[in-house]
């Protein structure tokens, strides 16, 4: 599978979320997460797509490394979460979620499909996106984890 583009929104680390406003050309402070939540890796989009809720196909990106919003980088696609994310409203949305790892990570460069990543890592993950989603007044809901060649395929569509 060829490597995928990815564009870094929120670094790795960060209690800020940013969203990349096509209009405007420039990445947008959207939300302050409570106090001690982190994102745990890189998030971002594959430019080009769009998703079941009318952005860019999300991506988070397991590295060893933080960037920084804007930063854009080639991916290996290792897997995806299938996600139903209820809003506010009680309209419910295909909101998937892409994972992937840099092409330059050292920690990570054997790294080709979810079953070889450490420990219980996309558990928490999807407990991440859970509570990011709750604070937030919606519910996201992982309906299925799908390995990288099912994922390639989801994204190439």
């Amino acid at each position: 599978m060829e490597p995928i583009t990815v564009i870094i929104e929120t670094p790795k680390g960060s209690g800020l979320k940013y969203d990349y406003e096509p209009k405007l050309k420039c990445f947008k402070l959207n939300k302050v997460l409570p106090a001690g939540m982190v994102f745990p890796f890189d998030f971002g989009f594959i430019p080009g797509t769009i998703g079941g809720d009318g952005d860019p196909l999300d991506v988070i990106v397991l590295s060893e490394i933080a960037t920084f919003a804007g930063c854009c980088m080639d991916c290996r696609i290792i897997g995806a979460m299938k996600a139903n994310q209820t809003e506010r409203d009680g309209s419910t949305m295909r909101n998937d979620r892409y994972l992937a790892v840099p092409e330059v990570s050292e920690l990570f460069k054997e790294v080709r499909s979810l079953l070889q990543l450490p420990g219980d890592i996309v558990d928490q993950l999807e407990s991440f996106f859970k509570n990011y989603n709750e604070l937030a007044g919606k519910k996201f809901e992982v309906i299925e984890r799908v390995e990288a060649k099912e994922a390639y395929l989801m994204i190439k569509k």
